[in-house]
């Protein structure tokens, strides 16, 4: 009997028990999509950090007071130093021959309101840079000026929710508004965006640096972002960074610099590890569509004893009946396989469809690892029957013992 004689046997065994076959490829398909699927939302959360870090630009270094030592732990958000980053220190680290934009940050929340509206905003405290720093535009009148970026000016720049809920559809610009009884004239409105590293861009406000600082009472920098000329200049802006703030702050090196690369580095590991690990945990469901195949297939052989023993009675060997159950496995498998694999990409295609902002992607290796473990568990499950069967006394068989 050769293999085309087995696979034809084979696929009309199949044909014979409809609901069987149908059951069992259900299981199939279902630890297939479910690997898929899983998989898909890690790989939209890697791509969707990716997407939030290029959002700020290639070559961007952000500065942070406050030294981390490297002895463990999570990667410094405030820092640990009680000495402060001025906006001194942010001009002489401006003059580096790397250093593209520089933009200083105070960072704070105020109470802005509007006649009788008022709510709680993040307010940031910035230069003119800040917008090519962050890649934001102006949706309606001006950024900061330029006059501004060294004295304290009563304008600033509010986010589109933050304007509709305090003017509605009435015009903004060239009104007063209050942040924290301090009164600004409203003279830009940031374009619609969304949320960019944990900060949504509609419900925050900005205004000039100085008036960030007597808004705040505080001198203290929040962060100080960079933008580099060229790629590769990293390493050396860093310690010329270092070396001028130690020059400025009697010898400390009291600061921590992250690096858009760094950083996208990191995430990236950490992701590409937890989508794996997803998708180990769906594969247990392979496992279990393996003991159904096992059970399923003893219960099989028990009732097609007849058969098997008229296949060795008429010359059939061990090998060939083995043979012959292996393969209605691999076949039962591989449609189940092909199922799930149009049933999960359909499923990540309509959702990427009615949730555009996450980006839900398959990644390449999951079709092939969920297909491959998928053919290995049949195989390995269907191989204690299929060994059963090809024992099984042709004499005895025929008389359904």
């Amino acid at each position: 009997m050769n293999w085309l004689d087995s696979s034809s046997y084979s696929w009309q065994a199949l044909a014979r028990h409809k609901v069987r076959t149908l059951l069992l490829l259900l299981a199939v398909a279902i630890g297939v999509a479910s690997v898929l699927i899983l998989t898909s939302l890690g790989e939209g959360a890697k791509r969707f950090i990716e997407q939030e870090f290029n959002a700020l630009g290639n070559q961007v270094l952000i500065i942070l007071p406050g030294k981390k030592e490297t002895t463990g732990g999570s990667v410094p958000i405030y820092g640990t130093s009680p000495r402060d980053l001025t906006i001194e220190d942010a001009n002489a680290i401006a003059k580096i021959s790397t250093v593209k934009i520089m933009a200083p940050i105070i960072a704070g929340t105020t109470l802005v309101s509007y006649q009788s509206k008022s709510r709680e905003v993040i307010t940031l405290g910035s230069t003119q840079a800040i917008f090519p720093v962050r890649k934001l535009t102006i949706g309606q009148g001006k950024a900061l000026p330029k006059s501004s970026d060294n004295f304290s000016s009563p304008v600033c720049v509010l986010g589109a929710k933050i304007k509709q809920e305090l003017f509605g559809n009435n015009v903004a610009i060239g009104e007063w508004v209050r942040f924290s009884g301090q009164r600004f004239r409203v003279i830009g409105i940031l374009a619609e965006r969304g949320e960019s590293m944990g900060l949504d861009l509609r419900e925050m406000a900005i205004i000039p640096i100085r008036s960030a600082e007597s808004l705040f009472n505080s001198p203290s920098l929040f962060r100080i972002l960079l933008e580099l000329n060229q790629t590769g200049s990293e390493i050396y802006t860093e310690e010329k960074i270092r070396q001028i703030i130690a020059k400025r702050h009697d010898g400390e090196d009291d600061i921590s610099i992250l690096s858009q690369n760094a950083l996208m580095s990191s995430f990236s590991n950490i992701l590409t590890l937890v989508t794996a690990s997803i998708g180990a945990i769906a594969a247990i469901s392979l496992v279990v569509a393996g003991f159904l195949i096992m059970n399923v297939s003893y219960v099989s052989v028990s009732r097609r004893r007849e058969e098997i023993g008229l296949l060795k009675a008429i010359g059939a060997t061990a090998k060939e009946v083995r043979q012959l159950f292996l393969i209605e496995s691999f076949m039962l498998v591989s449609l189940g396989v092909i199922a799930g694999t149009v049933f999960g990409y359909g499923v990540v295609t309509l959702a990427s469809y009615f949730w555009p902002d996450f980006p839900l992607a398959i990644p390449w290796w999951s079709p092939i690892a969920s297909s491959s473990v998928a053919l290995a568990i049949g195989l390995l499950f269907s191989w204690l029957p299929a060994s059963y069967a090809a024992r099984q006394d042709p004499v005895l068989a025929l008389r359904g013992y």
